[in-house]
């Protein structure tokens, strides 16, 4: 039995997290292709197909898929016999592996991880540490799944303790539409049943490392309770009409993964956590003979995208935007965006109102008076870009803050991903405001908009400092509009009600 070297070890652990941050698994990109094929709702279809297109540039380029690289998340089969070479406990090594990966130069990965978390915040600056799960096994080796889960999916993560008598279908078609857009669908939902509920949550998380198959269930049949469960689940969470991006349409989960474990007889403990647009996973094992090695895909896996990338749509100067012009603007409707926007996420959002307060000026550089901001926490650049994917984040998260941008800094919209709460869409129809949506998984290919980048305050933030863009046909979505009407309402219910024809 040939001992495990710990640089095998850390050294895949960082090989396979830069590998997962460019390419998609490929039973993810045949799943979205089918999807693209299939999907009616033309507002969901390309939201689609501007992901796939976004996958393929990060193939080829190497660069991350999401700006959210996402927090580790390792499940370790560790063989009773296994030996490891080294000094340094399991958790020790994997953090090594993250801080690499997160800090190599070629591809460096965002780091989201901040310490202290009912504190301080302070971001630990290595993406480290990884949640780790360890399993002992019989045999000799170490097999490891590993994952980067993004924020905007793990925070929609729902949990229940049911009576053993409850329906758990209708639990989570109950469940699902509370979810909202910020996971961004279409995506892969994970379910764990049992145990107890800490035990189900890992479950849920660890089933979403399985590759897609449910075409194939589809087409063979059940063979169990769990396989009927997952296709009433798919059915039930697809008819609801969520759709791409939350936009409405026939495509809302890919597949709908289940893990089980025995549990008290009082007691039906369930949890589900999505899988985003992102979805990132890999699976290798050690035996003591070198590190782990990942062969690229096939770049052919990726469809050709065939859309014409917004000819239709209405191009906007931001530069020179009036309050006039944006009231002609329809919910649904896209939008190629020109001119300088400025960026802003909850700890910027959270010291402008620290300062407004205090009764003190914004800083030099920020005047939101006439403009537009951006709910984006960047990559870092390499080589002649001008900024890292720049994908946008769940924007419901700043609803807190809205009343406050559009009544006292003169901002005139917002650009982000998912819904508004009902409050704010109030507020945005009030101030005479905007919501633009841009695609959440699409995040290299927004950044090819942004021409010039500066961090204009707050930089002790790191990524989420108040950066000024200026963009260069931009694509975006009017998710609400001045009058109030917003896509995340009507696209859904539209789609919802279409589905159940299809189905009569």
């Amino acid at each position: 039995m040939a001992p495990i070297k710990a640089e095998d070890f850390i050294g895949s652990i960082a090989d396979s997290l830069q590998y997962i941050s460019y390419y998609h698994p490929v039973d993810f990109i045949r799943a979205m292709a089918r999807a693209y094929e299939q999907e009616k709702s033309q507002a969901a279809r390309d939201a689609i197909g501007q992901i796939l297109q976004n996958s393929k540039m990060c193939a080829i380029g190497r660069r991350p898929i999401c700006q959210d690289t996402g927090i580790v998340t390792v499940f370790v089969r560790l063989g009773m016999n296994c030996r490891f070479e080294s000094t340094m406990t399991l958790q020790e090594m994997i953090d090594e592996g993250v801080t690499r990966a997160y800090g190599d130069p070629s591809n460096p990965l965002r780091k989201s991880i901040v310490a202290d978390p009912a504190g301080s915040r302070k971001n630990t600056g290595t993406n480290a540490p990884a949640v780790v799960h360890v399993e002992m096994v019989p045999g000799e080796n170490v097999e490891v799944q590993i994952a980067a889960k993004g924020g905007g999916s793990e925070n929609k993560s729902k949990m229940a303790m049911l009576t053993p008598t409850d329906s758990i279908v209708d639990w989570v078609t109950k469940t699902l539409p509370t979810m909202g857009a910020g996971w961004c669908p279409p995506g892969i939902l994970g379910i764990g049943i049992g145990g107890t509920i800490d035990k189900a949550m890992c479950l849920a998380k660890q089933s979403l490392m399985d590759p897609i198959d449910i075409q194939d269930l589809q087409a063979r049949g059940p063979a169990n309770r769990l396989e009927e469960l997952r296709l009433q689940i798919y059915d039930a969470a697809n008819a609801l009409g969520i759709g791409a991006q939350g936009l409405g349409g026939l495509h809302t989960v890919l597949d709908v993964k289940i893990l089980d474990y025995p549990t008290h007889a009082a007691s039906l403990p369930v949890a589900m956590i999505p899988n985003c647009a992102a979805t990132r996973h890999i699976h290798f094992t050690l035996d003591g003979s070198g590190p782990a090695t990942f062969a690229p895909p096939d770049l052919d896996q990726w469809p050709e995208i065939t859309g014409d990338g917004g000819s239709d749509a209405r191009r906007v100067n931001l530069d020179a935007i009036t309050k006039k012009e944006i009231a002609t603007w329809q919910a649904g409707e896209t939008l190629l965006l020109s001119g300088k926007i400025l960026t802003g996420r909850d700890a910027a959002h959270r010291r402008i109102q620290q300062l407004l307060e205090a009764g003190k000026p914004l800083p030099e550089g920020v005047d939101f008076n006439g403009r537009f901001i951006y709910y984006v926490g960047p990559v870092d650049p390499v080589g002649d870009e001008v900024v890292g994917p720049a994908g946008p984040t769940t924007s419901t998260r700043m609803d807190k803050y809205t009343s406050m941008m559009l009544g006292q800094t003169g901002l005139y919209g917002m650009i982000g991903k998912a819904e508004r709460g009902d409050a704010t869409i109030e507020l945005i129809k009030r101030h005479g405001a905007v919501y633009l949506m841009a695609v959440g998984g699409a995040a290299y290919l927004v950044a090819k908009a942004i021409k010039t980048s500066r961090i204009v305050a707050f930089g002790d933030l790191g990524m989420e400092a108040i950066y000024e863009f200026e963009v260069k046909d931009m694509p975006v979505t009017v998710a609400v509009d001045a009058a109030g009407q917003a896509v995340h309402k009507t696209g859904p219910a539209f789609w919802q009600q279409e589905i159940a024809k299809l189905a009569r």
